[in-house]
């Protein structure tokens, strides 16, 4: 055995142990944190599924279905309120071709009468309530209900009103900060350092790559949540658009398909 060898494996292997013991045993060299809550039903954009996304009338519903957590988006219009929306522009969820920014909350247009689930194509959901609601109006109605908050861009004003939202409120440990992006996250964390962090799709990713090379055990997170879309809804929406896709290309030797 050449002596690289001979000082190597031993050395590969205790690291190998050490790095599963450790991962079994987080709490010997981690201090395990207390959330203020335990998530265990979120209703995506406030309860997309069977009312108009984003509405009142949506989260009302989700309340009722007991969910325990709402994820909502958050965007800023032109006279600085700010509003739940997933789009910055409107067109989809109203028909109007205009950025939340370029308007007022007054101007802001209703929600169309159905809008498509995300992950159901082909499924609308419906509503009575059409109104586009600001964020302080939902803190107001669901005082001590945990929310996720993601901002997708770095709008600064935007970060700063909501996390003053959020400290008015006094609802620091039970709101998230979201986004899919590091650079807004540093700035959002920078606002109010107080509020629970998600983790983005660049710290994923590294988490995972530290799993993988017997790294995570030894390094401290200080993302307090993993908001990810279930592998059952990830399946059905895109491996099953994808095949129903490719189904429909294929020749239609067999008679018609239904859709």
């Amino acid at each position: 055995m050449s002596p690289l060898l001979y000082y190597a494996l031993p050395a590969l292997s205790s690291y190998v142990m050490l790095s599963i013991f450790f991962l079994r045993r987080p709490r010997l060299l981690h201090t395990p944190w207390v959330s203020a809550f335990c998530p265990r039903l979120g209703a995506h954009r406030g309860g997309s599924g069977e009312r108009l996304e984003n509405t009142m009338e949506a989260m009302e519903n989700a309340m009722a279905q007991k969910a325990d957590l709402l994820e909502l988006d958050c965007q800023l219009t032109r006279d600085g309120v700010v509003v739940v929306s997933h789009d910055k522009n409107l067109y989809r969820q109203s028909g109007v071709n205009r950025d939340v920014g370029s308007l007022d909350f007054e101007e802001l247009p209703l929600y169309k009468e159905e809008l498509e689930v995300y992950f159901s194509p082909g499924h609308f959901a419906h509503g009575s309530d059409r109104h586009m609601v600001r964020l302080e109006d939902v803190f107001r109605r669901f005082p001590w209900t945990p929310m996720s908050l993601e901002v997708k861009e770095q709008n600064e004003e935007l970060i700063r009103k909501i996390a003053g939202l959020v400290r008015h409120y006094e609802r620091d440990e039970i709101t998230i900060w979201a986004s899919e992006k590091s650079s807004v996250m540093k700035k959002c964390k920078a606002a109010n350092p107080e509020m629970p962090t998600a983790f983005t799709i660049s710290r994923g990713f590294w988490v995972l790559l530290l799993y993988y090379l017997g790294l995570l055990p030894f390094i401290s997170i200080p993302e307090r949540f993993l908001i990810s879309f279930l592998p059952t809804i990830i399946n059905r929406w895109y491996f099953g658009a994808l095949t129903k896709s490719q189904i429909l290309k294929w020749p239609s030797a067999w008679g018609p398909l239904a859709s």
